[in-house]
């Protein structure tokens, strides 16, 4: 992998780089990768109302809060989406997000399909969608199957939830970009090569003097 960039001039504002993927085609794996080669690149730090598990930290990989918390900030309008995953609830904190685009920082979103929706809706010229896919289903389903956790009725109702998502990723009002992972160091050449392109289109760099 190359060498960590530069972070971003300040004299433009930030971009929320919004991320998401099907079940199994590896966004996780690509959006650590890319963070750890770009330093102009941070993470955005979601909330849940879940229990911190071994070796997670309050602020680094999510912020802990309470159900009483988490509504009151919800309802405050504090969220820019929130989700409820079975027994828990997760949300993208609006702050963090208006702070890093006024100072000029560059953020990675690591959101499903409804969080990218909301997200690119509230910030239609600050925020690239990136739909990441495996080369093809037959090969997701080989992942899916090879990870051995899932029973076969749970591998089904994955892959039928699969091709909706496949189907949502054609979205051109949400994402702006396709990323195949069939090679991972490939794949995650191509989402620097976004991140990188995003930032150098002309109506973010007004700020630049060419006379």
């Amino acid at each position: 992998m190359s060498a960590a960039t530069d972070a971003p001039s300040s004299g433009r504002r930030g971009i929320l780089f919004v991320v998401s993927a099907p079940s199994g085609a590896g966004k996780t794996t690509l959006v650590k990768a890319a963070l750890d080669a770009d330093t102009g690149l941070s993470l955005s730090v979601s909330c849940t109302t879940r229990t911190p598990r071994t070796g997670e930290q309050d602020g680094r990989d999510y912020f802990f809060v309470d159900q009483a918390e988490f509504a009151r900030r919800r309802d405050g309008g504090d969220f820019v989406e929130w989700a409820q995953v079975f027994d828990h609830f997760y949300a993208t904190p609006r702050g963090p997000l208006d702070g890093a685009i006024a100072q000029g920082r560059d953020v990675l979103l690591d959101v499903d399909i409804q969080g990218a929706r909301a997200i690119t809706k509230t910030y239609p010229a600050d925020a690239v969608g990136i739909f990441v896919v495996p080369p093809s289903f037959a090969v997701l389903e080989q992942r899916l199957r090879a990870r051995g956790t899932d029973s076969i009725a749970q591998i089904k109702r994955r892959l039928d939830r699969v091709r909706e998502e496949l189907a949502a990723g054609r979205d051109t009002n949400v994402y702006d970009y396709l990323v195949v992972n069939e090679d991972r160091d490939r794949a995650v050449r191509d989402l620097l090569a976004v991140i990188g392109a995003e930032r150098c289109r002309i109506g973010r760099c007004a700020a630049v003097q060419l006379d």
